[in-house]
């Protein structure tokens, strides 16, 4: 990733061309360190994202919509109270720095127009979000840093913003190739890239490796040995490119973007240019922060669920041990036979008895340990209890694991549906599940806004056929059992906890790229998403069953055909 000042420039500059001249009319803070302004443009509205994030730092225009909190904290109640109908008239960058200036036009209390600033700094652990007034003292600002923090740059309201010591290094716009060259030729780091990190501002150090790759053919290219005049020549050429019309280019590893930046990424391959910096950023990022934000905020309920799966898999190993040791009970009747046909041969006290073992065909003798306390008749009555009590033990234990195995598939399933939840509304139906089901104990004294059940994922096959999706273990229960038609198609990854399918096929035999397609979405949405050649077994919805007493999402089923998908092609 480089979100440098050069990136954030171009950023800026589209930011101007769209929002210059819009009004605010709402604000919302999804989370503690991103704040959303939605503006009315001439002609559309749009979304002004603040991510004062000290590890995913960025300012753009977004069209996605993050959930916001039931309460929305004290900073956005303030930023709505001074900045809500209010208009942006123009946006600054200081240079070299990853930071920007907005100023609004707004009212006060008593309704007299006045100025005032949201400064961004999105300089790595640093960052953060100020509301400054037209004197330049600080409102409020999403981080407070107080003496103790910093004895340099304090950030509390009251105080008077002090800009970010200035960048001590040369700006790269505009550079010849003679100054390039004399740059190159002062003591520094001898590898290229380091030494252009090291002298020019604003720059990342992907960017500083592309350019090495464009003058030299290597991002780890040496200055030593190299023609200064045809290196300096060749980097003032790049930078006089990029840094001129710079372009919003991304990388990505198969489906998943891993690099932008305002120049071509060849240092890990193609990449493709985008639409605009807005959509780049857009695409990069919001993904990531939804599935970062549901990450965190599942984290509680994943950890317990994690915690009973591995006490019930410890539990389970032990009862199939205890369960082997059954299997041999068959030799104590044969020793409660043996030692009750030489009961004329033993007396109270004796500790070993020999005999025939006549159930060897060899009829070899054999030593049976006797308990001194026990009777002869004691000691036979003891290996038939014994053998009795083993007997009824591998019942017992093949029940208990049974129910244990149900219910390891359970939390399994469960584990499953928090990894692959996208909204809080879905995280809460899982957390209720667990509540109703005994593993977790039930929020008190908290007040809980009622919120509108979930709906299953659904989809459009190639051939126009709709195909739903249970999003968690109860919406599971509910599409087969409820919502599908008994002669639509049900369908699931086999022996994998996952999602239920339904392509709503109303007892039409649907084309087979509907049922591939169909097929591929059970095998993404299971716990084996990222395997190959997933076997995904495939019904009418009148052969699913769900057993009396069964967990949520728990069903059988007796008639059925597999086939073997690969989920990435859902991707």
């Amino acid at each position: 990733m480089a979100f440098d000042a050069i990136l954030l420039g171009a950023v800026l500059e589209e930011i101007r061309k769209t929002a210059t001249g819009a009004r605010v009319e709402k604000i919302h803070q999804p989370s503690r360190d991103m704040v959303i302004l939605h503006l009315r443009c001439e002609g559309s509205r749009e979304k002004l994202l603040f991510a004062a994030n000290p590890t995913a730092p960025r300012l753009h225009l977004t069209t996605a919509s993050p959930e916001n909190p039931d309460q929305p904290p004290m900073f956005c109640m303030l930023l709505r109270k001074h900045l809500l109908g209010g208009r942006l008239v123009e946006i600054h960058q200081p240079p070299m720095e990853r930071a920007a200036d907005f100023l609004f036009d707004c009212t006060d209390e008593l309704g007299f127009p006045v100025r005032k600033h949201l400064l961004v700094e999105l300089m790595g652990r640093t960052c953060n979000l100020y509301l400054l007034g037209p004197d330049g003292r600080i409102v409020d600002c999403l981080r407070r840093v107080g003496l103790d923090d910093s004895s340099r740059r304090q950030a509390l309201p009251g105080l008077y913003y002090r800009p970010p010591e200035p960048v001590d290094k040369r700006d790269p716009h505009g550079i010849s190739p003679g100054e390039m060259e004399a740059l190159l030729r002062l003591p520094g780091a001898d590898v290229l890239a380091e030494r252009l990190m090291d002298t020019f501002g604003g720059l990342s150090p992907l960017v500083c490796r592309e350019a090495a790759l464009f003058a030299t053919g290597t991002v780890d290219a040496r200055l030593e040995g190299q023609d200064l005049p045809i290196l300096a020549e060749r980097l003032s050429t790049w930078f006089g490119q990029w840094l001129t019309h710079p372009a919003p280019w991304l990388f990505c590893q198969g489906e998943i973007p891993k690099a932008f930046a305002f120049c071509p990424i060849l240092e890990y391959g193609q990449s493709q240019e985008q639409a605009s910096f807005q959509a780049l950023l857009d695409a990069f990022y919001t993904l990531r922060d939804q599935k970062d934000a549901m990450r965190q905020k599942s984290q509680a309920v994943r950890k317990t669920v994690t915690n009973l799966l591995q006490r019930l898999q410890r539990k389970i190993a032990l009862q199939e041990k205890e369960l082997a040791a059954t299997y041999d009970r068959e030799r104590l009747r044969q020793l409660g036979d043996i030692v009750t046909a030489n009961l004329h041969r033993i007396t109270k006290g004796q500790t070993i008895l020999q005999a025939e073992d006549f159930y060897d065909e060899a009829m070899g003798l054999i030593e049976i340990p006797l308990s001194p306390i026990l009777s002869p008749q004691q000691n036979a009555a003891k290996f038939y209890k014994d053998y009795t009590r083993m007997k009824n033990a591998q019942r017992e234990l093949t029940r208990q694991l049974d129910l244990g195995r149900g219910e390891l598939a359970y939390l399994q399933s469960v584990l499953e549906a928090l990894k692959q939840a996208e909204t809080e509304q879905e995280l809460e139906e899982i957390r209720q599940e667990l509540a109703d089901g005994g593993f977790v104990r039930r929020e008190t004294g908290k007040k809980r806004i009622k919120q509108a059940k979930s709906t299953p994922r659904r989809f459009v096959s190639s051939d126009g056929i709709p195909i739903f999706v249970g999003r968690n273990n109860r919406q599971n229960d509910e599409l087969t059992l409820k919502l599908a038609r008994k002669d639509d198609l049900w369908l699931h990854a086999q022996k994998i906890p996952g999602s239920h399918v339904i392509i709503a096929c109303a007892g039409v035999q649907p084309p087979d790229q509907t049922i591939t397609e169909a097929a591929q979405l059970a095998a993404y949405y299971a716990q084996s998403g990222q395997g190959q050649n997933v076997p995904v077994d495939i019904t009418p919805v009148k052969q699913v069953k769900k057993p009396n007493g069964a967990r949520p999402g728990m069903v059988i089923y007796a008639s059925y055909r597999t086939v073997y998908v690969d989920p990435k092609g859902f991707i």
